[in-house]
């Protein structure tokens, strides 16, 4: 089935909407959200009710203080609905930290290095996700053994008991600006894990593409604050959607 995953973006305890990747430049959701009128995490869960969550930590993320604000919430939301945390993670202490309010760990090129994804992986099996970071068409890494190619990254990570690999391109992230089919689905046959998409979806059209070309699920927040793409969707699949077509 494909997943079709709710973003909430954290910052000092509020849900904020992100536009491509610039993150200081993020406002809360509830200024502009078509769905619901608040910026309150378990608020906002309440009211849309989805299946699975994927959560940034924008105070971690970004070093801003105080690094810890959102720690309590985000357990709240993982224990409603399952839940995969991004809070820039660098270490292995950062991995169990995140996995002690988290059910899924998320290891961002941006930050993390193959050693640690490596390490947390085997410790971790079926717990760990990465992202593979992309800005200006180009790999955020600090590690030198990740390669800048995305498709030798994912060759590097086949072998790995990940839960899921996560394609989050941030120039796309917030824009409704669409992606590239052939790039995506020649990414999905070369990995041996479930893709997901994180970035320029537009509404329900670009999620039918995506399902065909075999990627399966993408991370949204704008196209459903923006009502291009139902709420039920997240709890009842595209599968819901296209019956309700018919």
């Amino acid at each position: 089935m494909f997943r079709v995953v709710f973003v909430m973006d954290i910052f000092n305890r509020n849900v904020v909407l992100a536009k491509g990747g610039i993150r200081e430049n993020y406002r809360p959701v509830s200024d502009s959200s078509a769905v619901c009128g608040t910026s309150i995490p378990l608020e906002i869960l309440e009211f849309l009710h989805p299946g699975e969550v994927y959560i940034a930590d924008l105070n971690a993320l970004q070093g801003k203080d105080p690094i810890d604000i959102n720690s309590e919430i985000i357990r709240e939301v993982s224990s409603k609905a399952d839940t995969m945390l991004d809070f820039g993670i660098s270490s292995l202490r950062d991995v169990d930290k995140a996995l002690s309010i988290a059910g899924i760990a998320i290891i961002g090129t941006e930050t993390g290095t193959l050693a640690i994804i490596k390490d947390a992986a085997s410790r971790n099996p079926g717990r760990i996700s990465v992202s593979i970071d992309i800005k200006h068409g180009k790999i955020l890494k600090r590690d030198s053994e990740i390669p800048e190619d995305p498709f030798e990254i994912v060759k590097l990570l086949n072998g790995l008991p990940l839960k899921d690999l996560i394609f989050l391109d941030l120039d796309r992230v917030g824009t409704a600006s669409g992606f590239d089919p052939e790039f995506l689905r020649k990414l999905a046959e070369a990995s041996v894990h479930d893709v997901l998409l994180a970035g320029g979806v537009r509404g329900m059209e670009d999620l039918f593409a995506l399902e065909r070309i075999g990627i399966k699920g993408a991370l949204v927040a704008t196209a459903i604050h923006s009502g291009s793409v139902p709420p039920e969707v997240m709890t009842g699949g595209l599968e819901k959607a296209k019956n309700t077509d018919q």
